[in-house]
Formats: structure tokens, sequence, C-alpha cells
């Protein structure tokens, strides 16, 4: 069994109030979730208006497809971004078993 996990760190330059990130983010999380079928979570950079860090994590049993996917979901959200900037990511796989 391997682990894939995602870090992607956001810029949210027009953003004036939590209220509105959490809309921005609410938006690329679920769209994330809903297309690639991954657990996805804000993990960091909770009480900072214009900075926001995602947590994507998925299952799989061949760490080269993990791996795969968590690229193509890095580059989802750089497509559908709107109003945040993916200012960084990072990908890590981890062999359960």
């Amino acid at each position: 069994m391997n682990i894939g996990a995602l870090r992607v760190r956001l810029g949210l330059p027009e953003n004036g109030s939590l209220k509105g990130k959490r809309k921005v983010i609410k938006s690329i999380s679920t769209r994330v979730g809903n297309k690639f079928n991954v657990s996805v979570a804000e993990v960091d950079d909770l009480d900072h208006w214009k900075l926001a860090t995602l947590g994507v994590v998925c299952v799989s049993n061949d760490g080269r497809h993990a791996n795969e996917m968590l690229s193509k979901i890095a580059d989802y959200i750089e497509t559908i971004r709107g109003d945040a900037e993916v200012l960084d990511y990072e990908i890590e796989i981890i062999n359960a078993f």
C-alpha cells in the first residue's frame, strides 16, 4: 500500500477576510475531491487571510500511480485556482507496507 500526500501552498492576493478565504478554499477542495476522489483539507496558515495550505491524500497499490495522480491534481489546482495563486507544492509517497 502506498500513501501519496500533496501539500499545496496558495497565495490569495485579492482576499480581504477569512470568510473570503474560506469560500475560495471550499470551492477548490470540493472540486478536487469530487474530480479525483481524494481527501482534501486546509492544513496550515489557518489564521492568515492571504495564504492557505491544502493537504491532499490518496491511497494506491502503486507508488508511481499515486505520484502521477497527485501531479495531475497539482496541475488541476493551477488551472482552476481563480482567486488563488499556487506558490509551491510538494509531493511525498509513503510505502506503508
